[in-house]
């Protein structure tokens, strides 16, 4: 077995959440500006921090800004699935004993809110959420505080999202990384490391 560790990333990789993030964001932008943003326009704003993504679009009352839009998120609560073969797969890693955890860009509040409901978070022992580390993806700080926290090393460690920050994140951590392809189709992934 080359690796210990199975990294997840959570949106897109684990659950679908691009319609629900997407339609969230739309409405929030609408109900602050008055002006709607097509979906494409919002794109870019999967796979990275919701600050993040807010700032890029010029918000500077960010805190208040999340809280609606977490708020609007809600709406579309029943569009989020956990994509089909994710149980079975987790099931099957564990019985192979590997080591399996989360690195996000939610925060811990984000994280049980939007992830516990969906009965596959027991079978991840390390958590790094946006708000343990000062920098997030695509710096490698949090997959360095996955492997601080789990005594993963670099070698060991299979870390698996769905978008260029997440592939990013892996080449500056030094950790191979493997692409969901189940999830964020629509996004481009320049660089791969596997």
């Amino acid at each position: 077995m080359k690796y210990k560790h199975i990294v997840f990333d959570i949106n897109d990789t684990l659950i679908d959440t691009e319609y629900a993030v997407l339609h969230s964001l739309q409405d929030t932008i609408l109900s602050l500006t008055g002006k709607e943003k097509s979906l494409d326009e919002l794109m870019f704003a999967l796979g990275i921090t919701g600050e993040d993504a807010l700032r890029i679009l010029g918000i500077h009352d960010i805190l208040p800004t999340l809280d609606l839009w977490n708020h609007q998120i809600c709406r579309y609560a029943d569009t989020v699935t956990v994509f089909d073969g994710i149980p079975e797969l987790l099931k099957d890693l564990l019985r192979q004993d590997y080591d399996m955890g989360i690195v996000t860009s939610k925060t811990k509040e984000e994280y049980e809110q939007d992830f516990y409901p969906y009965g596959i978070s027991h079978y991840f022992h390390t958590i790094i959420c946006a708000d343990d580390t000062e920098a997030h993806k695509p710096n490698a700080d949090p997959l360095l505080k996955y492997m601080e926290l789990s005594g993963a090393g670099r070698r060991q460690l299979l870390y698996i999202g769905d978008s260029e920050y997440d592939s990013m994140c892996a080449e500056h951590a030094g950790v191979d990384f493997a692409l969901a392809v189940w999830g964020n189709s629509s996004q481009k992934i320049r660089r791969i490391i596997i």
